[in-house]
């Protein structure tokens, strides 16, 4: 089955260019050229991945992530200005995934996209295998990709997820930023481990009681991370 990709750009150029190249490699697009055309169709419709600009009318896009949020976990990777560090950081602090910078070389967006498919399909034939992991109030359903803490659903990002998974498997083993990196992301990420910092904020701030004295995710100071109750 051909994934489905909704590319999020003003620049109708931009977004033609992108859906001509998609298209040619076997991949069905859908554009929206602003934030509340964008959030309308990620609500009426499964994407197995997003393209977000991050300047873009009605609602930019750090707003669309933020929102899109707090119902979907698809894929988000956002387009960011050249050497912008700061659109990186807040892409990732709002729930995005990855970042492009612009301008892009269309086959780094098909490389990107092409290898968060790859990790995604690697999971599959693990998933009747997985077990459900119980620890303290914590409710993983890894088959599910599902989260509970004391009976209540709580809404995790894909890579949230994944890092939440992979801990929670391995308790009590410390992992490296630029292991979780790896294991996470992929070897061919070219992002820094402060995208593992970042996403592991974002992860306590949703299960911990406490953040800033956590009761499941725990830094090892000088080593890395990892999960114990």
């Amino acid at each position: 089955m051909a994934q489905i990709i909704l590319v999020v750009d003003d620049d109708k150029l931009i977004v033609k260019g992108m859906r001509f190249s998609l298209e040619q490699v076997g991949m069905e697009v859908d554009c929206a050229y602003d934030g509340e055309e964008a959030l309308e169709k990620i609500r009426a419709n499964e994407y197995d991945l997003i393209l977000l600009d991050v300047m873009l009318p009605k609602l930019n896009g750090f707003e669309v992530c933020q929102q899109l949020r707090e119902f979907s976990s698809v894929p988000v990777v956002m387009l960011t200005a050249k050497g912008d560090d700061m659109d990186k950081i807040l892409g990732l602090d709002y729930g995005a995934d990855d970042y492009i910078t612009k301008p892009f070389n269309i086959l780094e967006v098909k490389a990107r996209i092409k290898a968060i498919m790859r990790r995604t399909k690697k999971k599959e034939p693990e998933k009747d295998t997985r077990r459900v992991i119980d620890m303290g109030d914590l409710h993983i359903d890894c088959e599910g990709r599902r989260l509970s803490i004391a009976g209540r659903e709580i809404n995790l990002t894909a890579k949230e997820f994944d890092l939440l998974e992979l801990m929670a498997t391995n308790p009590n083993r410390v992992y490296s930023r630029d292991h979780l990196l790896n294991a996470v992301w992929g070897y061919d990420y070219p992002g820094d481990v402060r995208t593992v910092d970042v996403h592991i904020r974002r992860l306590r701030e949703k299960i911990e009681p406490n953040p800033s004295e956590p009761k499941y995710v725990h830094t090892k100071w000088g080593v890395g991370y990892y999960f114990n109750v």
